[in-house]
């Protein structure tokens, strides 16, 4: 089985290959805004390992939430490639391909939502808890009991975060970021087990409505208009 995975829920973006239970993955390059580099890198994933797009059985993507931009992206160039080429299309919330790639069975996702929040997620062996939500570090809400295991830059990001989540979290690791990588391991078990998107369905997961804050909620906070 062969699944290109698309993610670009933050910078920079990245491409992986899911080739028969392995996984080879490539990054944007730095200076190459995502938009203009995520589809080259795919091409030149697939013919390192002598595969074009014709060769696949599934196209994969990170859903969200992140950034809106960043999100349409890998979105808009996986529906592109399904619909062209009449291949399943898989959404993996990026959240829960964070989760698998910090290792814990319990575990505590923030990715920073900029604007002075995190998108916060939940996972216990594999499976959501509640609902997906973004916060501010103060209001995050705390899981029951403790040995959770806490990833991210939203941990980075905001001090008080990490404050926050001292009582039940036992693991730091904010360098967990969003990739490819998860999102294809996430995506082969989905396609074997026949769970694919409808396209109408393949949206991103936004979470919040808005990148940004209006003038007079800036002014409130004691910013400038």
């Amino acid at each position: 089985m062969k699944i290109i995975a698309l993610e670009t829920a933050a910078d920079p973006g990245s491409v992986a290959l899911w080739l028969d239970g392995e996984v080879v993955a490539r990054t944007c390059p730095a200076d190459v805004s995502n938009s203009a580099g995520l589809l080259p890198l795919a091409i030149d994933l697939l013919h390192s390992r002598g595969l074009t797009f014709s060769d696949l059985d599934g196209v994969a993507f990170g859903s969200g939430p992140g950034s809106f931009t960043g999100l349409r992206v890998a979105c808009g160039v996986a529906q592109g490639l399904a619909v062209s080429r009449s291949l399943p299309l898989i959404g993996v919330n990026t959240l829960e391909a964070m989760a698998l790639s910090s290792g814990g069975s319990r575990v505590l996702v923030a990715l920073d939502a900029r604007m002075g929040e995190v998108y916060l997620g939940v996972f216990e062996a594999g499976r959501q808890i509640g609902d997906l939500g973004v916060y501010s570090p103060a209001s995050v809400p705390l899981p029951p009991g403790q040995g959770w295991l806490a990833c991210g830059n939203g941990l980075g990001a905001y001090p008080e975060l990490r404050e926050r989540l001292s009582p039940c979290v036992e693991v730091w690791l904010p360098e967990i970021m969003p990739c490819a990588q998860s999102v294809a391991r996430l995506a082969a078990q989905r396609l074997s087990n026949g769970e694919v998107f409808d396209l109408e369905r393949a949206l991103p997961v936004y979470v919040r409505d808005k990148v940004a804050k209006t003038v007079a909620e800036r002014l409130a906070e004691g910013g400038r208009a």
